[in-house]
């Protein structure tokens, strides 16, 4: 082993190890996992450092603390943890969705300066799953109006074939790109791209007015109900019952009985338990406290299934036109 021989990776292994777990330790804290798979795999293959090659390391590692003297940091990480630390709520997220779509390029990106009326008027002219990639890049927001605005009986495929889509190739996007250039002129990234997939179509339909999404699921359930299942159970979980108002979440509880909402609230959050129990009686509250309190270990998987039959009686009375779920419901009570 000698100086001459080593790569940059070697000497950084051979430093890590004459300087001591506890100090390796909180350097570690600094690198990617990417960083420490490789360096320690590296480390796995010394047992031996001569002492000349360890006190040339040190000479090296000295010269270019000299050389590189300074702050080293990745703008664009610290731009995001900077912005993210904001507590500020819808603006904070606002002000994080501008800075990555300023700073990060994205497929078809031209789409998302125009106005979502004229995006359907051309896209409405294409096959649904062209229309579906598409929609797969953009922000939600944004592909959401778009989406508003294509013919209703064309939605539900095309909210279909995004749920369908994991990774796009470049080729795939330069196709695209090249079919739609005579009319808006995209010019694309030709990185691969990440898009679609059923988080996608959530964020998508929650973005949706005017009940428009139970629509588009009614559709899509004729040809995948598993998949409608999927993304219902995305689109409201248990915990969301606390942002209705009270008279909603009464409503609901009028229909569980006192053992299927004790297995319910097993792991359900102190928020979530108050919530539920200051919307009932006293005594029933009381008896489901002690329940919980007396209830032994239980598989989670028989936790999330009583947790998401009490969402399907919430999305059953919504259906019914008796409740709104999401933030609050209050004065859309019927």
């Amino acid at each position: 082993m000698s100086l001459e021989t080593l790569t940059g990776l070697n000497k950084a292994a051979i430093l890590l190890m004459c300087i001591g777990e506890e100090a390796s330790a909180k350097i570690f804290e600094e690198l990617s996992d990417e960083e420490i798979g490789l360096v320690t795999r590296t480390i796995a293959t010394i047992d031996h450092i001569p002492e000349d090659v360890k006190e040339k390391v040190f000479s090296s590692f000295e010269d270019a603390q000299r050389q590189f003297a300074g702050v080293f940091i990745k703008g664009s990480d610290f731009a995001k943890k900077a912005i993210s630390t904001l507590d500020a709520g819808e603006r904070t997220d606002d002000l994080l969705d501008r800075f990555i779509s300023g700073t990060e390029s994205r497929p078809l990106e031209t789409i998302a300066l125009m106005h979502p009326l004229m995006v359907a008027g051309i896209l409405e002219k294409e096959h649904p799953q062209t229309v579906a990639l598409v929609l797969s890049t953009q922000h939600v927001a944004h592909a959401s109006e778009i989406l508003s605005h294509l013919p209703e009986d064309m939605r539900a495929d095309v909210v279909y074939r995004i749920a369908k889509i994991e990774k796009v190739s470049p080729e795939v996007i330069t196709k695209i790109e090249d079919a739609l250039h005579r009319e808006i002129g995209l010019v694309g990234s030709k990185e691969q791209s990440q898009v679609g997939g059923v988080d996608k179509v959530v964020d998508i339909l929650n973005n949706l007015k005017n009940s428009m999404d139970a629509d588009i699921l009614d559709d899509i359930e004729e040809n995948d109900p598993d998949m409608v299942e999927e993304i219902r159970k995305r689109m409201f979980t248990f915990e969301n019952l606390t942002a209705l108002d009270g008279r909603s979440l009464q409503m609901i509880l009028r229909e569980v009985n006192n053992d299927s909402l004790t297995m319910a609230l097993k792991t359900a959050s102190d928020e979530m338990q108050e919530k539920i129990f200051s919307n009932m009686s006293a005594r029933a509250a009381d008896m489901i406290r002690d329940d919980l309190d007396a209830m032994g270990p239980v598989r989670l998987s028989e936790v999330e299934a009583m947790q998401q039959s009490i969402v399907k009686i919430a999305m059953k009375l919504e259906e019914e036109g008796k409740l709104v779920l999401g933030s609050g419901g209050g004065d859309e009570l019927v």
